[in-house]
């Protein structure tokens, strides 16, 4: 007989998210639901806005990526008004969204899925000594790897758990579950950079802050351009932004790089069995441009495309047309599929079903979730890193194609490995080496624009010649995804405006078609060691990197209680 459970709220993550699933009698999971509990308000809230501002709003769509929301938002209102930033702007758009990946991409797999693979508890019982031979293995220059460091961190965790038994923060996990695999000396190495991870994260931050003003929500980026014209002109700020960015390379490449080498090869059957594969159909944007020719129009790092049913053999173009959005199992009216041009945000609440147990259990035949359904070209797809190398790699494109040939012989994995839970993380770790190589070219070529007397910033329009009939799509490569903006302006003030997140992709329910979002397909297959205590569920999820606040919110401008909510630790098996 199937086991239903539920696992409400989901930890470790940017938002409000539950998931249900079906268990049969051998632990593994047969069917499976993802639900976003809280409501997006934000299209609403910048109708009738000059669409020069929009990007200020969008941006507070999350705390974590803000920066993705303020340029998709711009990137919407040049292709509308048919504006090219020049050379230094997009150097400098680049260097910034670059910056978030060094400290997005580290700091989720540190903070919000590590332990999911990482014991904490078990790190208690290694021996010091033998933990450096351990990081050894996987680096010839482990990052502050020391038998005192490693000993200094077993007494912190020590002293910490006897301060507070419940553990704090790492409280109400799954300590000791058999689906851990790592041994007592490669969980120090991990949970010690994992506190590491906790000081490196400033210093990206302090990278975007440079060009950006402030960090979270920087500014310094406008329609047509940026505004850091002093920093620009200034061989000290730049040299600065460039020590930084080694600084972040010795981290990368000492602790990241051989964490996921050191996890890959404990979960390595796993990876080779494709357990959380999902969808295998993935979809990326493309991004970084690498010259300076009309948006979407140019060269760029990574490319756009379509690979379906996992075939690394061929790509397929992106037109972003094809894009709709499908609410037919999501609490807005209707049952309408529309591409996002227009895209209609109608909430349409039909609750969830009465308590069995005290619990109520999501309607699955009906609505359940906040999340939308985006499909492409009638397809249910997955985005985020995953995705972007898979394009790439699909396309021939020789960076990529490098770096995850690179990963695979080091490894000793196979192509067919990268589509799994365990692929997720290490196509994070590998896209953040290409962006952080990148970097260092962008950096020179702008020190050298700069340096030869070019301080042009941004591209002149007149806003009165354009602003009356016009609309645009933003397309960016947003950490977690495919990130699209787009905008119908109307006597020059926002008349609709639609936001597709890479978590409405990876996270959102079944369509009319009855067809599973990318979380519920990846859920099917898992096996549990414990359903009681489903780390499995948790490690998938994680493996997206999932981002609710980005994909659904609310903002009462007056202030007022719209709803109240009590949220405690995972349910576990219901």
């Amino acid at each position: 007989m199937a086991q239903h459970i539920v696992v409400d709220p989901i930890t470790r993550i940017e938002g409000h998210l539950r998931i249900e699933a079906e268990v049969d009698s051998t632990n593994t999971i047969t069917k499976a639901w993802s639900s976003s509990t809280m409501f997006r308000g934000i299209e609403m809230i910048v109708k009738d806005r000059d669409p020069r501002d929009v990007g200020l709003f969008t941006q507070r769509a999350c705390g974590v990526c803000t920066y993705v929301h303020y340029s998709a938002s711009h990137r919407a209102v040049e292709n509308a008004f048919g504006v090219t930033v020049p050379k230094n702007a997009r150097l400098v758009r680049n260097l910034k969204l670059g910056a978030l990946y060094l400290n997005d991409h580290p700091v989720h797999f540190y903070a919000l899925e590590a332990l999911d693979f990482v014991d904490l508890l078990s790190a208690l019982e290694a021996d010091p000594k033998k933990a450096v031979s351990v990081a050894y293995r996987y680096t010839d220059n482990p990052y502050n790897a020391s038998a005192g460091h490693y000993a200094a961190v077993q007494a912190r965790l020590t002293a910490f758990a006897k301060q507070d038994p419940n553990l704090g923060v790492f409280g109400s996990s799954y300590w000791g579950n058999p689906s851990y695999k790592l041994t007592p000396e490669q969980n120090l190495v991990a949970v010690s950079h994992f506190l590491d991870c906790l000081d490196y994260q400033r210093t990206p931050a302090k990278m975007m802050a440079l060009f950006g003003g402030k960090n979270p929500h920087p500014q310094g980026d406008v329609v047509g351009g940026v505004t850091c014209v002093e920093d620009l002109a200034q061989p000290s700020r730049l040299a600065q932004f460039g020590q930084w960015l080694t600084d972040c390379m010795a981290f990368l490449t000492g602790a990241y790089l051989p964490d996921l080498l050191m996890v890959g090869e404990a979960y390595a059957a796993e990876a080779i069995a494709g357990v959380g594969a999902g969808l295998r159909n993935y979809m990326a944007y493309g991004g970084f441009e690498l010259d300076d020719m009309p948006i979407y129009e140019a060269k760029t790092l990574f490319p756009s495309g379509i690979v379906l049913g996992g075939d690394l053999s061929h790509a397929y173009s992106l037109n972003q047309e094809k894009i709709t959005e499908d609410v037919t199992h999501s609490w807005y009216a209707g049952h309408t599929v529309r591409q996002p041009f227009d895209g209609v945000t109608e909430p349409d609440y039909t609750g969830l079903k009465s308590p069995q147990n005290g619990i109520a259990y999501l309607k699955t035949d009906e609505k359940y979730s906040w999340l939308k359904a985006p499909t492409y070209d009638d397809q249910r797809v997955e985005v985020g890193p995953l995705a972007r190398l898979v394009v790439g790699y699909a396309k021939g494109n020789a960076t990529i194609k490098a770096a995850v040939d690179q990963l695979l012989k080091i490894s000793g994995l196979p192509a067919a490995a990268l589509f799994s839970t365990v692929g997720r993380a290490a196509a994070r770790m590998a896209e953040t080496q290409i962006i952080a190589d990148a970097m260092g070219g962008w950096l020179s070529e702008l020190e050298q624009n700069t340096q030869g007397g070019d301080l042009s910033t941004w591209t002149d329009f007149t806003f009165d010649d354009v602003s009356r009939d016009a609309r645009g799509y933003g397309l960016l490569m947003a950490p977690r995804g495919a990130l699209g903006h787009w905008t119908q302006i109307r006597d020059g003030k926002v008349a609709n405006y639609q936001i597709v997140a890479p978590t409405t992709w990876n996270a959102s329910p079944r369509d009319g078609k009855g067809r599973p979002g990318a979380y519920e397909a990846a859920l099917v297959g898992v096996h549990l060691a414990d359903p009681s205590q489903p780390l499995e569920v948790l490690r998938t999820v994680h493996s997206f990197d999932p981002c609710l606040a980005c994909a659904v919110h609310l903002v009462d401008a007056r202030g007022r209680e719209l709803g109240s909510y009590q949220l405690g630790a995972p349910t576990g098996a219901r």
